[in-house]
């Protein structure tokens, strides 16, 4: 008997709707959600089965037994390592309180059981990875908007004009999204790509700009003067929607497009095409703020100017421009209980000083990098436990061995994963979750111009002794005197428990996988616009009043990166399609498509260097090196080399993945404190590498 499972996919934070079809038990076929994406899935997503089946995963809790990082655990019962865990909670509270103990997770939509046990505790140290990823591009929504970065969803495929800043759409891929992209080339829309390097995005694009690391701001500034200049704006959004505007056009005066073009390394005459282009484009042209710019010291403004640029295009609430993201209350409906909601505020202060010593920062999930301090510092309190919940700060922050120093001042270190981690590898504790396929997960709201509840459904029982999180958090709730905030015993306890003020029942689920909240897409009127921005103003500032209490300049003077010394290479790295970041490396299927990342070169520059195309090299910085292959292109910025993220794993129980290619945060030694001082965002691509032939080559042989 063949059944249709709905579910989501769990092999990279897109989280993708999927149909499983399991027969007899087993899983026999995998595809995207006919209803929203007409079956497409991409690799990562078939290679769920791999995943599946794969025997090199924690197959039960483990308890460490030797030193951290060695890798001797002992196998027990789920009841050993939820007491032993319970146990060490309840000492490290009784002496240091629930304060000195910090959550971390990868965030998403299913999150509410790992925030809601935290609070539970009474701990205000719940954070996330987003410190690596967005933060950037969220602080500077908020200073423009009032809204954060997840408050806006992108109308792509009806767009004239799409405008990425390293965005690689379709690599760094969502399927729906990368095939909006697609749908809109189809129609003749445009795209334009802008990076360091060449990717498969830019390769589609109608123009690219090969631009100098570092000088994504300035490349923005240079086109705000271009469209002041050239009235290629829509003054009348700006009129009645913006404030701050005429502080703006005074600012960018001195950036002009020849300007712009000289510090960046591309040409005046195409970036002036560019702005031409999209004077004709507007409104329905699209900047995309992106996921990830934690990159540069001066990223924050980078992503803030793209912020303005799309509210000059005068974009907002618009087919084919950003829309305002609407919830529940947008369709007149009620919303899902969360656990997160039943605690008590937490009363003491974060660790991590964000909301209270950095106070231009947004409280939210804070920035992960600055409890490092706090852990080896004791201020403000002292910290004692960590839970990492799918989340591997050692794959996905700089230097692993800054950060093992300050962990080791902690009495108690728990991985909660489906995967061994490089985090896991050095924790006190694994609690194996079950795969996405193997679990179920709580309901949640999906914001957008069409928002729904989704939710994930379990399609196979777990090959191993592994539990789903909402189970995890509940037992350990339990054994802490925290269990009243977790009202369910079973899934179907959980789910009924959160639709019940909604009056929608999981059956509802059974025809689609999701519940739509409405039957059209919701759309504010462009004409009353008035009151759905949250800044102090109500307008969207161009000049933030939020920043200029904070005495922080919301247009910053430029300053020109630093080149890389002689001999010296910027270290910039990104996603290839096969694999998502550290999670996948190890996946049989994956694996074989991609078995080992390699280290772009500029061809100038390899030939400086003696270097051929696959050549062996050592990538040296700061007393740390990798050993990796050298991929000889013209496709790159001479000051910058590139590898996927990801790699270079030291997992002895992951045989694919061990000392597989080069980890590039390894080599990131001193960035772990480095961060953009407006934005938060760690400065990932302002570390140098020295570049050099390995000795470790084969002699070319030579005939006689």
């Amino acid at each position: 008997m063949i059944n249709s499972v709905w579910s989501i996919c769990g092999m990279c934070t897109a989280r993708c709707p999927i149909r499983v079809e399991v027969e007899n038990g087993t899983i026999s076929w995998l595809e995207g959600n006919p209803h929203l994406l007409d079956g497409a899935l991409c690799a990562k997503g078939s290679a769920g089965l791999a995943l599946l089946a794969d025997d090199e995963r924690p197959q039960q809790p483990l308890i460490r037994r030797g030193g951290r990082g060695a890798g001797r655990w002992e196998g027990v019962s789920w009841d050993a390592a939820l007491d032993f865990v319970a146990e060490k909670l309840k000492k490290i509270i009784a002496q240091d309180g629930a304060r000195s103990v910090i959550m971390s997770c990868r965030g998403g939509p299913f999150v509410d059981p790992a925030k809601a046990f935290i609070k539970a505790l009474g701990s205000p140290n719940f954070t996330n990875h987003d410190s690596a990823c967005g933060r950037n591009v969220h602080h500077a929504s908020l200073s423009v908007y009032g809204l954060g970065r997840s408050d806006f969803a992108y109308d792509i495929k009806n767009a004239r004009h799409l405008v990425l800043f390293g965005r690689n759409l379709l690599e760094s891929l969502k399927v729906g999204e990368a095939n909006q992209v697609l749908d809109m080339l189809d129609a003749g829309g445009r795209l334009t790509y802008v990076d360091v390097r060449q990717t498969v995005t830019g390769l589609k694009a109608t123009r690219f700009f090969l631009l100098r690391p570092g000088t994504d701001y300035a490349l923005t500034l240079g086109m705000i003067h271009g469209i002041i200049k050239a009235g290629a704006y829509d003054k009348d959004f700006v009129d009645c929607y913006t404030a701050g505007f005429d502080e703006l056009a005074a600012f960018v005066e001195p950036y002009t497009v020849d300007w712009a073009a000289q510090e960046c390394g591309i040409k005046t005459k195409a970036l002036m095409g560019f702005i031409d282009e999209l004077g004709q484009d507007r409104p329905r042209v699209i900047f995309h703020p992106g996921w990830m710019l934690a990159r540069y010291r001066d990223s924050f403004y980078a992503s803030r100017n793209i912020h303005l640029l799309n509210v000059l295009m005068g974009n907002v609430e618009i087919k084919g421009g950003q829309i305002l993201a609407k919830g529940v209350k947008d369709c007149a409906r009620k919303g899902i209980r969360n656990l997160v909601d039943g605690p008590p505020a937490p009363e003491e202060r974060r660790a991590d000083g964000v909301g209270w010593k950095h106070t231009h920062f947004d409280k939210g999930p804070g920035l992960f990098q600055l409890y490092y301090e706090a852990m080896q510092t004791a201020e403000p309190y002292p910290l004692k436990s960590l839970f990492c919940y799918r989340h591997d700060p050692f794959t996905c922050f700089p230097d692993p061995a800054a950060q093992k120093r300050a962990l080791d001042h902690l009495e108690l270190i728990v991985s909660i994963d489906t995967h061994y981690s490089e985090f896991g590898w050095y924790s006190d504790v694994i609690l194996p979750e079950s795969v996405y396929l193997e679990r179920d997960c709580g309901v949640s709201v999906q914001k957008g111009p069409n928002p729904r509840l989704i939710y994930r459904k379990q399609a196979v029982s777990p090959r191993f002794d592994t539990k789903p999180g909402w189970w995890i958090f509940k037992q350990l709730a339990e054994r802490l005197g925290v269990g009243h905030y977790f009202p369910y015993n079973t899934i179907d306890e959980l789910w009924a428990w959160q639709l019940e003020p909604t009056g929608i029942t999981i059956a509802d689920f059974d025809q689609k996988g999701f519940v739509d909240l409405t039957d059209k897409p919701v759309l504010f009127d462009r004409e009353k616009l008035s009151g759905s921005f949250a800044t102090p103003s109500g307008k969207i500032e161009m000049v933030s009043e939020k920043l200029n209490k904070e005495a922080i300049p919301s247009l910053k003077p430029y300053a020109s990166p630093i080149k890389p010394p002689v001999g010296m290479y910027r270290l910039v790295f990104g996603r290839s399609a096969v694999h998502a970041h550290g999670h996948t490396i190890n996946n049989p299927l994956l694996h074989e498509l991609l078995p080992a990342n390699t280290l772009w070169i500029n061809k100038r520059e390899a030939g400086k260097l003696g270097i051929a195309d696959g050549d062996w090299v050592d990538v040296i910085a700061n007393g740390a090196s990798g050993l990796i292959q050298a991929k000889v292109t013209e496709f790159i910025h001479p000051e910058a080399v590139y590898c996927i993220h990801g790699f270079g794993r030291q997992v002895p129980l992951q045989s694919r993945a061990y000392h597989a290619g080069m980890s590039d945060q390894k080599l990131q030694v001193g960035l772990l404190t480095d961060l953009d001082p407006v934005g938060g965002g760690l400065c990932l691509c302002e570390g140098f590498v020295e570049v050099r032939r390995s000795s470790k080559n084969v002699k070319r042989s030579v005939e006689l």
